[in-house]
């Protein structure tokens, strides 16, 4: 399961972000998870309570997952529209597009920290 792993590189990162602060803990890790990232975000969630009860830190701490659709460009037609996978048929001229504007997103959104 990598979703272990890149919890634990987002809690470094927000651990990071803590202590530059110097806050006293993170309170809830906001994430951006597109749907094309290869991520599960139900494992995600569970990678997260694995972490959080290793990390003082992040004791107490919420996580909320954006989930970022998939959005696809025409350049047939300049046309962008809603895509289900990596290559879709533009919905206008009925060329396949796989250009991809947004949906393999894995970042950390914002981490909302508590004063020391």
């Amino acid at each position: 399961m990598h979703e272990v792993s890149i919890m634990e590189a987002a809690a470094e990162a927000a651990e990071a972000t803590a202590r530059r602060e110097g806050a006293a803990r993170i309170i809830t890790l906001r994430l951006r998870v597109g749907t094309l990232s290869g991520v599960v975000p139900e494992a995600l969630r569970f990678a997260f309570d694995v972490v959080v009860a290793q990390n003082p830190l992040l004791a107490g701490a919420t996580m909320e997952i954006e989930t970022v659709p998939v959005v696809c460009w025409c350049a047939t037609c300049a046309a962008e529209f809603s895509g289900a996978d990596w290559i879709n048929e533009c919905p206008r001229c009925h060329n396949p597009s796989g250009e991809l504007r947004q949906g393999r997103e894995l970042e950390i959104a914002s981490v909302e920290l508590e004063e020391a």
